[in-house]
């Protein structure tokens, strides 16, 4: 397959592109500064340079063009403040929907939150967030033209992942370490049966291959 992810140089995209090229797919990711690209090539995907908070339908599109596979993985970072939840969070995830479809590539998956609602009420910058999150994947389920999975991971950590794992339409909150995340999202792109699920993802008792097979067959 090959796999064009957004936010190629997150902490979740770096672990997902080393598991998508150990296992020999092909991997592209988006970043936005050309100094990223070498943590890419260690990872074994290729680095693609361009700004998901300027570029056109089109420009994107053209990267996107000839993939089996998107996913939406970027995140404007705990740091940054308001505007950026909105022009990365939100409006980067409905961009790089656009692209997916005008490049036909069907299979999409959407690294959400857990707690993402368009309608979450507040005002500090993580109710900002929540809601842009939901936002988009509001727009996501709307499209038809995409075989989309949406995947809401709890608490993220940098423990040791352990392949073991809840993956519900509702799970409750809980923690999840980023290597099991990249884990169930390598799993994702290959199982279009999960195609219009949204799921929340924690750790558990459930080994990750088998977790995916068992929410594709409801």
């Amino acid at each position: 397959m090959r796999i064009v992810i957004a936010g190629g140089h997150g902490q979740i995209a770096l672990r997902l592109e080393r598991l998508l090229a150990a296992r020999g797919d092909e991997v592209a990711g988006i970043i936005r500064k050309a100094e990223q690209a070498d943590d890419l090539r260690e990872a074994g995907a290729e680095p693609v340079v361009l700004d998901l908070e300027s570029a056109s339908v089109d420009e994107v599109a053209e990267r996107l063009r000839g993939a089996d596979a998107a996913v939406f993985a970027a995140g404007a970072g705990p740091g940054s403040g308001v505007a950026r939840k909105d022009t990365v969070d939100k409006a980067a995830a409905i961009l790089f929907a656009d692209a997916a479809v005008k490049a036909g590539v069907r299979r999409f998956v959407i690294v959400s939150s857990m707690g993402a609602d368009p309608r979450h009420q507040g005002d500090e910058i993580f109710d900002v967030y929540l809601r842009a999150k939901g936002e988009a994947d509001a727009y996501v389920r709307g499209l038809d033209a995409l075989d989309w999975t949406i995947l809401r991971p709890g608490q993220l950590t940098d423990d040791a992942g352990t392949g073991l794992v809840r993956l519900e339409v509702r799970t409750g909150r809980g923690p999840i370490p980023r290597d099991d995340v990249a884990a169930v999202l390598a799993e994702l792109v290959d199982t279009s049966a999960t195609a219009g699920l949204t799921l929340e993802l924690i750790s558990g008792s459930t080994p990750v291959s088998v977790a995916v097979k068992s929410v594709a067959g409801n």
